[in-house]
């Protein structure tokens, strides 16, 4: 599967509000994830954070990414209780064509994917749809007892960062710097996209048509500055945003900062991946520390002389050569366990290198003639086992991508909120502030600088066999069975390692429903099924089933829309606006009709009400 996938086509925000009704009055669950996997705040304990000045009730989100994307990654990434969205990059090309698979989450985690798969335009309005749904359900009185605080039914504030690259130029095409005007006030794409609410198929959701939807969706951003970006661009892009656009900013940098020799010595020295392939070019095209250095200190005083907040994001991606070749592409980029190493070992690089300037534990005590205000935001291996240490550090927020690509998917995120919850209750704090000030007494005392030290340490010493290759050479299950169209393992892997929510299952008729006796063969108590629009070929369901075959070729391919169904190929089926099959295309196709009607007029069936 190396050809190029067809682009995505996003479902409409009637289509979308439907399915969220629909699929609540029918199985209380949203776009498939259980009510058992909302995060709902402790009234106990803050989770909440500053982000650039802004609120944001937790400290975890989707890094810029497969997750965050399409609105109803947003929508559940929300519902899991990230309240600090990172926005996929957007950028000038935007018709690019990433070769399939994209996405290697066999062990540590590799891609070749690196920027939006959308045209600008629908970026926007997937953002302004992401932006409506999550304030609708917000205000929604059933779901209020499953995401808000017990006291007031709250679910807290969020915050959506932009993210845009590659280059000056591109940043000041009219295309990038309309989705940068966009954003900060998409009041004619809220209105544009208004009349879809009344529209809505469930009839759930009519009664919020007129609300008042804020018209600032996004007025902070992340600069990917992504592979090889040259200092004096990165310096130019900066100033351009903070002066054309007015924007408080965040720049991206790469763990080459580390040099090769400091890569190379915590990736194979230390952590033992010796097939990993350093590519020497990445380190002599990207940003050296001392320049690094010298380029946060002045940017951090741009900002603050025209009246804005900076920060820095640590990191982006490893450049690493292609060794598995189960990715079409030469070069690929490492993230997982072994470059949340690399991110904490840049963040003590720079702390020691910048005393006193980071917005974290121990550069606040006045110790270095004045507190630290330079934000440092983190994505890099995060999951429910180091959150706690990352916050710690100072990091805010702490997003995610590689864990969130593995079973469970977005069913990940509560419990890691809940496991930081209880590191902040087990500290004796009440809230983060309070956390990170009784962590950096305790690092103190154990002898280290600060907590981003302490945590290095940790995870170059006695943690480090969660981070080194004997703790992640483990393949995923397998069985020695071909996958079919119907009947499986019903593991439920392919609906949740799917970042855009293309697979859905239903249940197995049982016998009493199905007098023809469609399903008395088949095997498995659910099935599933493939919206293929959503699809777009990443590879990973591929990786996680246990089964021989390609759930998003060989499980029932699902089309609404009939061009996009015309230019397709092998097995597939057209629905009607009623949910009914129109049409069918390959060889069997035809022939599972009948099983297919039955399972999408069974009790629980569609989750779509189309009309």
């Amino acid at each position: 599967m190396t050809h190029e996938a067809p682009p995505l086509t996003p479902m409409s925000l009637s289509t979308l509000l439907g399915r969220i009704g629909h699929e609540w009055e029918t199985r209380k669950r949203i776009f498939d994830l259980p009510t058992a996997r909302f995060w709902k705040p402790d009234d106990n304990i803050d989770l909440s954070f500053e982000f650039l000045g802004r609120r944001a009730a937790s400290p975890l989100g989707p890094a810029a990414g497969p997750h965050s994307q399409m609105a109803q990654n947003i929508v559940l990434s929300w519902l899991g209780g990230s309240r600090l969205f990172e926005l996929k990059t957007v950028q000038v090309l935007d018709d690019l064509e990433i070769a399939r698979p994209c996405i290697d989450m066999e062990t540590i985690g590799y891609n070749i994917e690196w920027s939006q798969e959308l045209l600008v335009a629908q970026s926007i309005e997937e953002y302004t749809k992401a932006w409506m749904i999550i304030e609708i359900l917000r205000q929604w009185e059933p779901l209020r007892e499953y995401v808000g605080r017990n006291s007031d039914g709250d679910p807290g504030p969020h915050v959506f960062d932009m993210s845009v690259g590659y280059d000056l130029a591109g940043i000041q095409t009219p295309k990038v710097a309309g989705f940068i005007d966009a954003m900060r006030n998409a009041s004619a794409e809220i209105e544009r996209l208004r009349p879809e609410i009344a529209a809505d198929p469930s009839g759930v959701f009519a009664e919020f048509a007129d609300i008042e939807f804020s018209s600032v969706i996004s007025d902070t951003v992340t600069l990917s500055t992504f592979h090889g970006c040259p200092p004096d661009e990165i310096e130019q892009i900066t100033k351009h945003l903070i002066d054309a656009h007015d924007l408080d900013m965040i720049v991206k940098l790469n763990p080459t900062l580390l040099g090769p020799a400091g890569v190379a010595g915590i990736v194979h020295g230390h952590l033992g991946y010796n097939d990993v392939r350093l590519v020497p070019k990445a380190f002599e095209d990207d940003l050296h520390l001392e320049r690094a250095i010298s380029l946060i200190q002045e940017l951090n005083q741009y900002a603050k002389d025209r009246g804005h907040r900076f920060g820095i994001k640590l990191t982006n991606t490893l450049v690493v050569d292609n060794h598995k070749q189960w990715m079409p592409d030469q070069t690929m980029y490492l993230s997982g366990p072994p470059l949340h190493v690399l991110a904490t070992a840049v963040l003590d690089l720079l702390a020691d290198a910048l005393p006193g300037q980071l917005q974290i534990p121990g550069h606040d005590d006045g110790a270095h003639g004045g507190a630290g205000d330079i934000m440092v935001s983190f994505s890099a291996g995060i999951d429910k086992e180091n959150l706690a240490a990352a916050i710690a550090m100072g990091v805010r927020p702490a997003s995610v991508c590689s864990d969130l690509l593995k079973p469970g998917g977005y069913a990940r995120l509560a419990p890691m909120l809940k496991a930081l919850t209880a590191a902040v209750s087990d500290a004796g704090a009440t809230d983060l502030d309070g956390f990170r000030s009784e962590r950096l007494v305790a690092a103190r005392a154990a002898g280290h600088r600060d907590t981003a030290a302490e945590h290095l340490a940790f995870v170059l010493g006695e943690g480090k066999a969660k981070y080194e290759l004997a703790g992640n050479e483990k393949l995923p299950r397998s069985v020695d069975h071909d996958l079919e169209m119907w009947g499986c393992v019903a593991c439920n892997f392919c609906v949740t390692v799917c970042p855009n929510d293309a697979f859905f299952k239903l249940p197995t008729p049982k016998p009493e429903a199905d007098p023809a006796g469609l399903f008395a063969e088949v095997e498995g108590r659910q099935q599933y099924l493939v919206f293929s629009e959503l699809c777009n070929e990443c590879g990973n369901c591929l990786t996680f089933c246990p089964e021989n075959g390609d759930p998003a070729v060989i499980k029932p391919r699902l089309y609404l829309d009939a061009e996009r169904f015309d230019a397709a190929s092998g097995e597939r089926f057209l629905l009607t606006s009623s949910g009914q099959v129109e049409a069918t295309a390959g060889g069997g196709a035809e022939a599972a009709v009948p099983t297919l009607v039955a399972l999408l007029n069974a009790a629980e069936g569609l989750p779509l009400r189309l009309d």
